[in-house]
């Protein structure tokens, strides 16, 4: 598997990023606040400009007040509506 920030699976995990920050009632500024990193990270990962290894995705999880578990069984429904 090539890592590519161009797929289908991470577009999806981009948007459902941003939805989540949205529905959480967060800006990236907050969550990049919560997360102790500047704005641009928040807003390089949910643009596609970077892609987030598995503890940043649990870290951003936690800010955003979700369980990990939970957002994988999101992102995984949302994978395979889109599909």
């Amino acid at each position: 598997m090539t890592k590519s920030i161009h797929t289908r699976e991470q577009r999806c995990l981009q948007l459902l990023l941003r939805k989540m920050r949205a529905e959480a009632g967060l800006t990236q500024q907050v969550l990049a606040q919560r997360l102790r990193l500047p704005q641009s990270f928040v807003s390089k990962y949910e643009s596609g400009e970077r892609m987030l290894d598995v503890i940043e995705l649990r870290g951003v999880c936690k800010a955003l007040g979700v369980r990990f578990p939970d957002f994988a069984n999101r992102l995984e429904e949302e994978l395979s509506d889109a599909s």
